[in-house]
């Protein structure tokens, strides 16, 4: 039976009408966005798990309409769709390890050295066959979406195949190394951070590809803005004057040698 992540997703606007987004109320500017449910590779259960309730809120389709209209999103989903496709990993499940770890700037760099989209560290992109050549390093490669995205995406394939039927698993090794993951009895990790990260990332996930029933009875989407403070402990993928969530009390989580940190 799956361990399970209670995903529901909290948000505040910011007085530049930036809505920031954190799987806990993060402070008392944060209102409940949407009521989650249990969202552990919901199709990927065990024949045997019950039945899982779906939330049907409307403020799903704000969700969605972010994708409509974030441009730096429109620049690279077609970097999504490739890896999608070549790797067998679904574009939303794309979607919602992006906007976590790096809301869609394609340059960002955290303080441990994790670059772009997908925060790929150096020493994972090297593992999956990036290397520097005489033009460009690889940190100069991972910001470059076109490669960027195919490899954060065949790690992630690699974890998933690792953690067969648990997107979890696949999630929180994402963000804390598979090691993490296996050191806890193949168990989300007890990491704050690692825990928020896979409820937020699978809210997502559940809200960017629901099953067919909720789907249907979404209402038409609005328009929003967001940013999604997401990733490893002190990855700092966002400027810290824009992070909606924060880190007190929380573990470093980065304790492998090669994972994507």
């Amino acid at each position: 039976m799956q361990q399970r992540a209670h995903a529901d997703l909290w948000a505040h606007v910011d007085e530049r009408g930036v809505t920031h987004f954190a799987a806990e109320r993060v402070d008392a500017r944060y209102q409940l966005f949407f009521r989650g449910n249990d969202f552990d590779s919901t199709r990927d259960a065990p024949a045997n798990a019950p039945p899982m309730p779906y939330a049907l809120p409307a403020a799903g389709a704000r969700l969605l309409a972010f994708f409509d209209i974030a441009p730096d999103y429109k620049r690279v989903k077609h970097h999504l769709r490739a890896a999608s496709s070549k790797h067998g990993v679904d574009y939303e499940l794309l979607q919602a390890v992006i906007a976590a770890e790096s809301g869609f700037d394609a340059t960002a760099v955290s303080p441990k050295g994790a670059v772009g989209l997908m925060q790929v560290m150096p020493a994972t992109a090297n593992r999956f066959g990036v290397s520097t050549d005489a033009k460009r390093t690889v940190e100069q490669k991972l910001a470059d979406p076109a490669v960027n995205v195919p490899t954060g995406t065949r790690y992630l394939r690699h974890l998933l195949d690792l953690f067969p039927g648990r997107m979890d698993l696949a999630v929180a090794a994402y963000n804390a190394g598979e090691g993490a993951v296996q050191r806890a009895g193949n168990q989300i990790p007890a990491f704050k951070e690692t825990q928020n990260y896979v409820r937020t990332v699978l809210g997502l996930y559940a809200q960017l590809k629901p099953p067919a029933p909720v789907l249907a009875q979404r209402a038409a989407p609005g328009r929003v803005r967001m940013e999604l403070s997401g990733g490893a402990l002190n990855r700092g993928n966002l400027p810290p004057t824009r992070v909606g969530q924060t880190h007190s009390g929380s573990q470093n989580v980065n304790q492998e040698p090669v994972p994507n940190e």
